[in-house]
């Protein structure tokens, strides 16, 4: 990753070969994790064809979800004359492959870093910009839960993509709102308390509450 210390005039939103192959295998190690968790096979508690069916779900809900919420970093920092690319943390990724094998998952697939002059507000709109992704992901998810547990094989699916569409967006945008460490939630709030507010409150309530009625998985 190169250094600068002054804004871009002219950005432009591109991808380095190196951040495209960050970017797929986060992806597929984290679609792979969230199906061993929902189909372990492994463990002869579903057949390997619902295993695969399940890799396909977490493609569209927990990658989706992974994917968009790290290039809204990355779009809204390179609006602000920022260099951003996605990092992979291969350690992380083999964790939660390890973990989904054995039924637990810590998904920390990586991060978008970024580099050049920045306030703190700008800072805040990059980091807020992954979970505000995440809750308009959820809504777009919304519609499909009318499918879920309706018979048939594709109303099926449709319900299941749903659930797991709404309640891991829900997830996520909670659990990188938290105020700690390296999370979206501390830069949010360090730069505005009351748009921190905003974003945190309805993200863990609805969070919950998703979780409550559908389940996490």
């Amino acid at each position: 990753m190169s250094y600068r210390t002054e804004r871009d005039p002219d950005p432009k939103l591109a991808f380095s070969d190196t951040e495209l192959r960050d970017l797929a295998i986060a992806w597929i190690a984290l679609s792979v994790a969230f199906a061993l968790i929902r189909a372990p096979f492994h463990r002869g508690v579903t057949s390997f064809e619902e295993f695969v069916l399940s890799i396909g779900v977490s493609f569209l809900t927990v990658g989706v979800g992974f994917l968009l919420h790290e290039l809204a970093h990355k779009v809204v920092a390179i609006e602000h004359g920022q260099l951003a690319e996605f990092r992979a943390d291969y350690q992380m990724l083999v964790l939660a492959l390890l973990g989904a094998v054995v039924g637990f998952l810590f998904a920390a697939p990586g991060a978008v870093y970024h580099q050049g002059q920045i306030t703190t507000r700008e800072n805040g709109l990059i980091a807020i910009a992954g979970p505000v992704t995440n809750l308009l992901l959820a809504l777009l998810f919304l519609p499909l839960l009318l499918f879920y547990g309706a018979p048939g094989f594709f109303a099926g699916i449709l319900g299941v993509i749903g659930q797991m569409g709404i309640v891991i967006n829900l997830f996520l945008a909670a659990f990188n709102m938290i105020p700690f460490g390296p999370l979206d939630g501390k830069s949010v709030l360090k730069w505005h308390k009351g748009v921190f507010a905003l974003v945190f409150v309805p993200s863990v309530v609805l969070a919950v509450f998703a979780i409550a009625r559908l389940g996490l998985f």
